[in-house]
């Protein structure tokens, strides 16, 4: 496994970092056939298996169901050897007073440090923080309050859309920005990315495998996202000419942009886990391959897995 500087935090996070949505509820495009949450037992092991493989990043959330429970009880044992992240708890942040507010955000940390079994985070998240949250400062100054009483060592914030992270990266107060990014959608390459090489904040990047929609689950997208169904296709052309799979093309694209620290694998089976982290480290795109992706532009609204019609 090879390890990348996560911005001003200094921490040296794998290149390849777990999400655990899989773990706490049931996610992804539906397969026939295929098995959805694992259990107890079976995440714990995979779980383990992750930090034998080098992962040393484990990324999970109070929205993430039963989750945080089983990252807590599954890695309590190995709490010093992963970097932990997790995201305060709330559906929307509108319509909140500041003590509300206030009241919200400690009772989430309080929870998850209680579920994780652990008295510090490692990474705090504000999960999908938009720009008028951050502009108002008010759940800043509670962010770095938790940060003060020793509740987080860093803070972050998860986004969606190209505004919420140019608002994060200008307000300077967080360490790590998490955001959707993958070989079909590339709307952060042209401003954000190189904004967080500017700000020296860690980038860690979600949805690599786009909601499972880069991998043979593809063939089952509804017709509602016949346009994704076909443009995947295209990229699955493209792996044949490479010699690799839809993954590891997902992968490789993502690890070779050099503000890119990490890149999360959500997922709940073993086998997959460790396919995708064989993919760190690998070679360079050719140039023309990376020049064929960009040709296949895909509608906006058929890349946000938020509009989907299963969750």
């Amino acid at each position: 496994m090879n390890y990348r500087r996560l911005g001003r935090t200094n921490l040296q996070v794998s290149e390849i970092s777990l999400g655990t949505v899989e773990l706490g509820m049931d996610y992804g495009i539906p397969a026939h056939g295929a098995h959805r949450r694992p259990s107890g037992a079976d995440a714990a092991r995979l779980l383990n298996r992750a930090l034998d493989l080098g992962v040393n990043l484990v990324d999970t959330a109070r929205a993430y169901g039963e989750s945080e429970v089983i990252v807590g009880q599954a890695l309590k044992s190995r709490r010093d050897e992963y970097i932990l992240a997790t995201k305060i708890g709330s559906s929307s942040w509108e319509g909140y007073t500041r003590a509300k507010l206030r009241e919200r955000v400690e009772a989430s940390i309080t929870e998850s440090l209680r579920a994780l079994q652990t008295d510090t985070i490692d990474l705090l998240y504000i999960h999908n923080a938009t720009p008028e949250l951050i502009q108002q400062g008010e759940i800043v100054e509670i962010m770095e309050r938790a940060r003060q009483a020793g509740h987080a060592r860093f803070i972050g914030t998860t986004t969606y859309g190209e505004a919420a992270p140019l608002a994060v990266l200008e307000d300077g107060h967080f360490d790590c920005i998490q955001v959707a990014y993958n070989l079909l959608d590339r709307q952060f390459e042209e401003r954000v990315l190189p904004l967080a090489t500017d700000k020296d904040i860690g980038v860690v990047i979600r949805s690599v495998l786009l909601k499972g929609a880069l991998t043979y689950r593809y063939e089952h997208l509804p017709e509602e996202l016949r346009e994704l169904r076909e443009a995947v296709d295209e990229v699955n052309s493209l792996c044949s000419v490479q010699s690799s799979d839809l993954p590891e093309l997902a992968y490789r694209f993502v690890l070779r942009h050099p503000v890119v620290s990490t890149a999360l694998v959500g997922t709940a089976r073993i086998h997959e886990l460790q396919e995708i982290v064989s993919f760190a480290g690998g070679a360079a795109l050719p140039a023309e391959l990376l020049n064929d992706i960009r040709e296949i532009v895909v509608s906006p609204d058929q890349l946000n897995p938020g509009t989907w019609p299963f969750r």
